[in-house]
């Protein structure tokens, strides 16, 4: 830990502590170092991203995913990894932001969705695992994860607020801070959040291409005239830079903005529970060139920047109807147009020649898609102790091509799908059986999804080599049937869960990296996830979780490729409600199942053979000088190790930039040890 992250520390402590005894009301913070969310309802994760974990507290939406059990990263460096659950990843996975959908812009993935979430500037992160709804948008196979924001009517006139600042190794300094004031009658909230970090080193002290800077700001007002109604105008804005080892561009623009307007009304009638509508807008202005965040080859013609866009303008609507006291039922609809647009500057003379040309072109649209959908989704109370949940969906989809001739290597030189439209009418829908078994303080479930999936952009940019024909039409979409059992329960001093799962996916969209040709296969997909906690006495406590996945193409009658390894979590905490201690140990076994060469959306992770094992053990502390006020330090990697996942891009060692990066066909190493300490305030 070098001298400026210890002279901040200790200066941190009393300020922090000072603050906090101005005020005795102050808000109380959470009183557990997280190490892993457990389950806690029938494939139903709820975790609060502003409580402490580890590893270093996470500063986008990936990174935060990752501590829970079925989630892995396909990793590029430091930021803007690309989250995976049970094996299935990219829009396999919906992402909401305060209920709205949001698309990356990049071609190459260079920012998924979780790229423009900074999680400790939402209240809750739940995530839904499975087609075990239906309420959440179209062809979400994998499952939801919902970042959201809480909107409740407050009892006084009043401020309150949270503020937090994290230093770390590599030059890593985050700032979150967020405000709510108003009457019963009305709010307003703010917040804004700031991350900055250098290039990482790796266990064997190599640096890592890697720096990123990022900051965001939120705004919102609402109206809650009385307990039951809420109206909301909310806008955001963000923007960034990120350093890739894995690629010849870094990205120098991450912008995106969001209005959303939302609308709640509750207990209207005896039927009628609640009616909820909300619009959004979101604009994603993404830039990558090879000149901003890394030497250039200062050649005549080395100088690149490319500049695509997304805008996705969409609506959702939904009633809760509560015939009588055994049903409750959800019917709605939800709709969204999305269009991508790009621009580029390639083989320039300078970085300014480069910048001046893509701003001066006009956009030229590739993609547009329209999706319309509706849904219904019920729950029947059997018995005081069980119930049966089931949903259906519908969603008519249509995507136009409007890329020109030349447009990229998918399309070079001519694109045959120019001008065509592709209409898909997707169905989707589940039943799940729970019980609660009060006698062994257990809840069990089973439950049968099938989600249907349209190609998404990237899928659709490639073409068959051996025809040359566009992928635009000759995929077909992705149809994912899937079985779900397990069970949660609290008991004495243990408490746990067991989540398993068993896949068929009919036209499952495989990429092959070395051709960009995407193609349908048939695959079977299986796993599950386990956590127990054992409390030792009443201020030590154990965890362990377990998850697994395995992953077959059925078609080629070979491993699925990009499929994570077995992962096991082991913790020790200890906490007596002002100081708190904990250690944890990853081990990840080997990956012995890959399809080199095969893998999701281009750029985006690619099986290269196999993978070795590793263990990383992390430890943490934990004080609360006073009520509001909370400090925790750590130091993750703590031997030092030098390790890759199986789920990463592999390096670029040369490219337009020419700059060394990383040896190309190998894994990107994670970060050696990294020391940590974050300071927490919360007031009200």
């Amino acid at each position: 830990m070098n001298k400026t992250l210890i002279a901040a520390s200790l200066a941190a402590i009393p300020c922090l502590s000072a603050i906090a005894a101005e005020d005795q009301n102050a808000a109380p913070l959470d009183e557990v170092v997280v190490t892993a969310p457990r389950m806690e309802q029938p494939l139903k994760v709820v975790t609060d991203p502003k409580a402490p974990r580890q590893p270093l507290p996470a500063h986008d939406g990936a990174d935060f995913l990752k501590s829970i059990p079925g989630f892995s990263v396909i990793r590029k460096g430091a930021t803007d990894g690309d989250p995976v659950l049970r094996g299935f990843s990219g829009s396999r996975l919906g992402i909401l932001l305060d209920g709205q959908e949001i698309y990356g812009g990049c071609g190459g993935r260079m920012d998924p969705p979780t790229a423009y979430v900074y999680p400790e500037a939402y209240d809750r992160v739940t995530v839904l695992k499975g087609p075990q709804s239906v309420r959440y948008g179209a062809g979400q196979s994998a499952g939801v994860v919902l970042f959201e924001r809480d909107a409740k009517r407050l009892r006084e006139a009043g401020i309150s607020g949270n503020a937090s600042l994290t230093l770390g190794s590599a030059g890593r300094n985050d700032e979150v801070f967020s405000v709510r004031a108003g009457t019963p009658d009305y709010y307003l909230r703010a917040g804004a959040t700031r991350a900055d970090a250098k290039d990482y080193k790796d266990g064997n002290g190599r640096r890592i291409h890697s720096a990123y800077t990022r900051w965001s700001s939120n705004f919102a007002f609402g109206l809650t005239p009385d307990d039951n109604t809420l109206a909301e105008l909310a806008y955001s804005r963000s923007d960034g830079e990120a350093a890739y080892a894995d690629r010849a561009m870094d990205g120098s623009k991450f912008a995106r903005e969001n209005v959303s307007l939302k609308f709640e009304r509750r207990r209207l009638s005896e039927l009628v529970d609640k009616v909820e509508a909300l619009a959004y807008y979101n604009y994603v202005d993404h830039v990558m060139d090879n000149y901003r965040l890394r030497p250039n080859a200062n050649t005549a013609t080395s100088y690149a920047a490319m500049n695509p866009d997304r805008k996705t303008v969409g609506g959702r609507f939904a009633l809760t109807l509560t015939p009588s006291s055994e049903w409750s039922i959800i019917v709605g609809a939800d709709a969204k147009n999305d269009r991508h647009r790009y621009r580029s500057a390639m083989m320039q003379a300078s970085a300014a020649a480069a910048t001046a040309l893509y701003e001066s072109l006009p956009w030229r649209d590739d993609i547009e898609f329209t999706q319309t959908g509706v849904f219904s989704e019920a729950t029947r109370f059997l018995t005081p102790d069980s119930r049966a949940i089931a949903g259906l969906r519908v969603d008519w989809h249509e995507a136009t091509d409007r890329r020109p001739d030349r447009y990229s290597a998918a399309t070079s030189p001519v694109n045959t799908t120019k001008g065509a439209t592709r209409h898909d009418t997707l169905p989707s829908g589940f039943a799940r059986y729970e019980r609660d078994l009060a006698e062994l303080g257990a809840t069990v479930y089973a439950g049968l999804g099938h989600a249907e999936r349209m190609p998404d952009y990237w899928e659709l940019l490639e073409k068959d080599p051996a025809t040359g024909q566009s992928a635009f039409l000759a995929t077909r979409p992705e149809k994912t049937s899937q079985l779900d059992v397990g069970g949660h329960w609290r008991r004495g001093d243990w408490q746990g869960s067991l989540s398993t799962f068993y896949s068929k996916v009919s036209d499952y969209l495989l990429i092959n990296w070395d051709n960009g040709q995407t193609r349908n296969v048939n695959a079977t997909i299986f796993g599950g996830e386990a956590d127990a906690t054992y409390r030792l006495s009443p201020t030590w406590s154990t965890t362990g979780t377990l998850a697994y996945v395995r992953g077959s193409n059925d078609t080629d009658n070979k491993p699925l490729a990009q499929q994570p390894p077995l992962e096991m979590r082991l913790s020790l905490n200890y906490d007596d409600g002002r100081h708190s201690f904990g250690a944890l140990w990853r081990a990840v076994a080997a990956q012995d199942r890959y399809d080199i060469g095969s893998g999701n959306i281009v750029m985006n992770g690619k099986d290269i053979g196999r993978s070795g094992g590793f263990g990383v053990f992390s430890v943490n502390a934990g004080w609360r000088p006073a009520k509001g006020t909370l400090l925790t330090a750590g130091i993750d990697n703590l031997f030092d190790k030098a390790y890759a996942e199986h789920l990463s891009k592999t390096g670029q060692s040369s490219g337009l930039s020419g700059a060394a990066l990383f040896p190309a066909n190998t894994r990107i190493n994670e970060p050696g040890r990294t020391f940590w300490l974050k300071g927490q305030i919360a007031f009200d």
